[in-house]
């Protein structure tokens, strides 16, 4: 599923916030929340230890 149009980066963002903070939260639970799917979120997550906030 696609992040929402109106600011991408700001919802990947938001999205790797959310995961930071939320250690109790299932994963899938925080995918559904922000509408993607695991696999995305995995790649959000993934470009975020290699890159930092702004990959």
């Amino acid at each position: 599923m696609p992040w929402k149009k109106t600011d991408q980066l700001s919802e990947q963002q938001k999205f790797i916030i959310a995961w930071q903070g939320e250690a109790l939260t299932p994963f899938s639970e925080l995918c559904r929340r922000f509408g993607i799917s695991r696999k995305s979120g995995y790649k959000r997550v993934a470009r975020f230890n290699e890159f930092g906030l702004r990959g």
